[in-house]
């Protein structure tokens, strides 16, 4: 039926058709961990005993705010931790990287990035790109930073880790892929990983990024040798629905270690107000596995739509998948901003805007970015984007309902193929 809403070619519609058929057993794959960790999540309500009453925030300092405790504790409860700050004054993924970094290290101690260069935005954080140079960067205040390059195979190098782990204060590693050519890591990658460095330095603390992997399996890195992770609610565990925010969680010492810099020393994890954003992430979160497979079907559906029309994708379709993410050189600037312009044309919000190249903040190349979504930058809602370098790599992620995907996807293949 999709031929009666959406001016498609014909070959563009039989290949949506094989895609379809192709797809079945992943999909039901992806349903199969979706139910899983759908369970864990009633579960978690049910055992913290959420009640109507939590949805109700507070105003001022936040002191003595029952509710959003409770949903840190509902949150620590489903992800495997200890503790977890959830809060809506986390800006993005980036913003509650930086806090935890600057939370755990001290002048002196050294970041050890495990998995490789981290993600562009994270560079200037640290301070190891033009991005962050005056900014007040880790480096700046002095804390040293080393790298474990990925192998040419894009696996770690358990080696360098093994070796450069017994000088580490924290060792991060990154489950996504960045702007990188790579599969996120699973959780038997993340583990070994975590299990050298620990063998190598019992005192390293095992960081995780977990940035686009909530509920892509049915565990989470914590219950697999990370000591913290962190993570933003306009991507995966907000379901689409909770608005801003993001999420530090694990050992309850590191938890509060942290968040003494979110907001200041001494008074750590007892202030920050909800205000009326406590309904939102609430739902959001118990929504999120439903939503992240819905995700997963479009980046299942959407690699074997490429596939079949001679775009090799990142992962395939096939392979298991550890984050809600595909990748694909384009070929060409044409082919990139013909494919976002698709997404931007099948999208609920903006469709009629047209994805231009433009500088983004914490990026060293221009960017293009399509994303016609409810919340600004939710990359849970469908979104792709690349940065303007050869080979034109295009990112592609999210998807809160697969039947809407699928047109927004066949849209961007039709303009950037079959045009």
């Amino acid at each position: 039926m999709i031929e009666e809403f959406f001016d498609l070619k014909t070959e563009v519609l039989a290949l949506d058709k094989q895609a379809l058929e192709l797809c079945k057993d992943q999909f039901a794959h992806v349903e199969e961990i979706r139910d899983y960790n759908q369970l864990k999540m009633l579960k978690a309500f049910t055992g913290c005993g959420v009640e109507a009453r939590h949805f109700w925030g507070s105003s001022g300092y936040g002191v003595w705010d029952d509710s959003r405790n409770k949903l840190e504790e509902v949150f620590a409860r489903c992800m495997g931790a200890e503790a977890a700050l959830v809060r809506p004054q986390f800006m993005s993924g980036t913003h509650t990287l930086a806090v935890a970094l600057f939370g755990l290290l001290r002048p002196g101690d050294t970041l050890l990035a495990a998995t490789g260069r981290p993600y562009d935005t994270l560079e200037g954080v640290i301070g190891i790109g033009e991005a962050g140079k005056g900014c007040g960067t880790l480096r700046e205040f002095g804390v040293l930073y080393d790298e474990c390059p990925l192998k040419e195979d894009f696996t770690p190098d358990y080696e360098a880790i093994a070796r450069q782990a017994k000088n580490a204060t924290v060792v991060h590693i990154q489950r996504s892929r960045g702007y990188t050519q790579r599969n996120a890591f699973d959780l038997a990658t993340i583990q070994k990983v975590a299990e050298i460095a620990r063998k190598a330095n019992p005192n390293a603390v095992i960081f995780v990024d977990n940035c686009y992997g909530e509920f892509t399996q049915k565990q989470e890195p914590l219950e697999v040798g990370a000591d913290l992770i962190a993570g933003s609610f306009i991507k995966n565990p907000g379901g689409g629905i909770t608005p801003t925010g993001g999420y530090i969680a694990g050992r309850a010492d590191l938890v509060e270690k942290v968040s003494h810099r979110f907001t200041a020393p001494g008074i750590g994890a007892e202030l920050g107000c909800t205000q009326d954003s406590l309904r939102d992430t609430f739902l959001g979160f118990y929504y999120a596995p439903g939503v992240v497979c819905e995700a997963l079907k479009t980046a299942i559906y959407a690699q074997c739509l490429l596939e079949l029309s001679g775009v090799k994708p990142v992962p395939r379709y096939t392979a298991d998948h550890n984050d809600i993410v595909t990748c694909f050189d384009s070929g060409s600037a044409a082919a990139l901003q013909g494919f976002c312009t698709g997404i931007q044309q099948g999208s609920p919000i903006d469709s009629i805007a047209a994805p231009e190249p433009a500088d983004e903040p914490g990026y060293t190349d221009k960017v293009i970015m399509a994303s016609g979504s409810f919340t600004e930058g939710s990359t849970i809602e469908l979104s792709c984007d690349g940065p303007l370098r050869e080979p034109y790599t295009c990112y592609l992620q999210g998807g809160v309902n697969f039947t809407a995907a699928r047109a927004a996807v066949l849209c961007a293949v039709q303009n950037a193929f079959f045009a």
